[in-house]
């Protein structure tokens, strides 16, 4: 009985079908509880779905803020463009769109128990596979923001999983053809979202060093997966440079996303009246300025802001890295006691516990002295920064999401054998 159980339990047929139902289930209900009018255009009236209709409508990678406003490099061109596909296909603003989008970020978030499995069987076995694509299967936030949001964060989870699938496997790789599929796997991450590029860097020189102490050649295969890279992004920054005449490698937001994050008016949870989508005043200099003018200005105020007001950039900080680890919220202590909602508080207790669970999987990898846990544990260090600097919505950290989960279940399997040892010692 236990070896057929255990059998059921890591089956990944199994753990993709039940990821699969609760997302499906999710669309259903959301679709019912709100008017198919509303679901048709709500979820597309920001910059994904407004360049995406810009593109179907013939009108070329341009105006993020629902008017005309010109050619803009405001995010990577992958997931724009698939939105701009389906709005080619089944109409702009539509409920088959809506209906067709969402089941394309449903894919996502279902495929990456794929990667998420086979990288936790390789660090772990088969009970820590099990475990982290059991725990993405259930996450919450991997249920509900492939449906509420029309942005690329399912498809980065899934790309972000590959990386660290394909990362492992590399290391134990002197194939010219893997270090050139992992440079393609990373030219489309790139072209999909930006702020991963901060994890390429120290994953890279992982890699090398593995290499180096394998006694295996890798310095012409690190620059010929560098070079694929670079090639894969080259035509977008190409296309940039003669709309702008500037260097815009891969997008040109940053610098809004600072000083959203670093003004006199920041509060300590973003509200978005500042950003140019909602604010007429903002969006008028923004047209009048032209977009990298306009983002060089901000990110000048923002850097300002942050060197005269450092007591109330440290507090800002501290509650954004709260935020980013609980889901949203720089209070989750007394949200949790004053929201009565039971699924708010399941949600942010499930956020919570999964960030102490990486925490402690690091912990646990490094005393290990695991050759994988240094890869592990710079998606959780690494990534958040550009949102501890500039601002927070759940969303932005669904891409590591899944390292978070498999880090949480080699923690949580961890505790469960020192429990049992404990209780069998006791016995």
């Amino acid at each position: 009985m236990k070896i057929g159980f255990r059998a059921v339990a890591t089956s990944l047929w199994l753990i993709l079908a039940i990821a699969l139902l609760p997302r499906v289930g999710y669309l259903w209900s959301y679709t019912h509880e709100y008017p198919r009018q509303a679901v048709s255009v709500v979820p597309f009236l920001f910059e994904s779905g407004n360049i995406a209709h810009s593109l179907a409508a013939g009108n070329g990678f341009s105006s993020p803020f629902r008017v005309d406003t010109g050619p803009t490099a405001w995010l990577p061109p992958i997931y724009p463009l698939l939105l701009a596909g389906i709005f080619r296909t089944f109409g702009s603003y539509t409920f088959h769109s809506f209906i067709a989008a969402a089941l394309l970020n449903i894919s996502f978030a279902t495929l990456t128990c794929v990667p998420i499995f086979f990288a936790g069987k390789r660090i772990g076995g088969l009970g820590v596979a099990a475990g982290a694509a059991w725990l993405w299967a259930v996450f919450p936030n991997a249920i509900l923001i492939p449906v509420q949001s029309m942005w690329d964060a399912s498809l980065s989870a899934f790309l972000v999983a590959a990386i660290f699938c394909a990362t492992l496997a590399l290391a134990e790789s002197s194939r010219v053809r893997d270090w050139c599929a992992y440079g393609l796997l990373w030219g489309i991450t790139l072209m999909t979202n930006a702020t991963l590029a901060a994890l390429l860097p120290p994953l890279l020189g992982w890699l090398a060093y593995r290499s180096h102490k394998q006694r295996r050649p890798w310095f012409g295969r690190l620059a010929l997966s560098i070079g694929i890279v670079v090639l894969c992004c080259l035509p977008w920054t190409i296309r940039n440079y003669e709309i702008f005449h500037t260097f815009v490698p891969l997008r040109s937001g940053f610098g809004l996303q600072l000083w959203l994050g670093n003004n006199d008016d920041t509060k300590d949870i973003f509200r978005a009246e500042l950003h140019p989508i909602y604010n007429t005043d903002e969006r008028a200099r923004y047209i009048q300025m032209g977009e990298t003018a306009y983002m060089q200005e901000k990110q000048q105020q923002a850097v300002e802001y942050m060197a005269a007001h450092p007591a109330r950039e440290a507090h800002l900080i501290g509650n954004r890295i709260i935020s980013v680890w609980s889901g949203g919220t720089p209070t989750p202590v007394k949200d949790l006691l004053n929201v009565p909602s039971l699924w708010f508080r399941f949600v942010l207790l499930f956020n919570v516990t999964a960030a102490m669970g990486a925490l402690l999987g690091i912990v646990i990898l490094f005393r290990r002295r695991s050759v994988y846990a240094f890869p592990a544990a710079v998606f959780p260090v690494v990534f958040p920064w550009a949102y501890y600097l500039t601002l927070v919505l759940p969303r932005y950290r669904l891409p590591i999401d899944p390292i978070v989960m498999l880090l949480a279940a080699i923690a949580f399997g961890s505790l469960a054998r020192l429990l049992s040892s404990a209780s069998t010692r006791h016995i």
